[in-house]
């Protein structure tokens, strides 16, 4: 079956900050009929697995409003204009964890919602860290841990850890190491 793209007939900005853009459009569909469709634009973002010269994995624990609730996680954020992924991911590592890195290794890409949310994803290994300190956004407040990679997956596979970002990749390194990759 051949897919057809659906076409916006119109578009209207419903809400916007620093982080989010919302807007509701009039699609016509394949068939000719049209439908309401919301749409949140997120853009890019980059999550970062960063492993120390002993294997370690570098989480941090931070309260996120949205979901109540406080987890571990791998360093993510968005794309800044201007900034390529990697440049992205570097200045993320900087500022949630006080490492930078010598190299990264794309893992995957992927939608992070593929219905109403219009937002990529790139996931990255860091290597090579070493000690550089941004200064953090000034709405994060991080706790910085280090865990053997093994107990970062076991946190994973019991449901400790959640946000999509950090499941997703630390699931795929874990794939990648049983394949003899490092």
């Amino acid at each position: 079956m051949e897919h057809k793209p659906w076409k916006t007939r119109s578009s209207r900005p419903i809400y916007k900050n620093p982080w989010i853009d919302v807007r509701e459009d009039v699609a016509e569909m394949p068939d000719g009929r049209t439908t309401i469709y919301g749409v949140i634009e997120l853009g890019q973002c980059v999550g970062i697995v960063p492993f120390l010269d002993d294997g370690r994995v570098v989480l941090v624990h931070q309260y996120r409003y949205v979901q109540e609730d406080a987890r571990w996680e791998i360093p993510t954020g968005g794309i800044k204009d201007g900034e390529t992924r990697e440049q992205a991911a570097q200045r993320e590592l900087q500022e949630e964890v006080g490492y930078r890195a010598e190299r990264f290794e794309w893992i995957n890409s992927y939608y992070t919602s593929k219905s109403v949310c219009h937002e990529t994803a790139h996931l990255y290994v860091g290597r090579g860290l070493s000690h550089s300190q941004l200064k953090p956004d000034e709405t994060e407040f991080i706790e910085v841990k280090a865990f053997p990679f093994d107990e970062a997956l076991r946190m994973v596979l019991d449901g400790e850890i959640m946000d999509s970002m950090s499941v997703i990749a630390l699931l795929l390194v874990a794939r990648q190491r049983e394949g003899g990759a490092p």
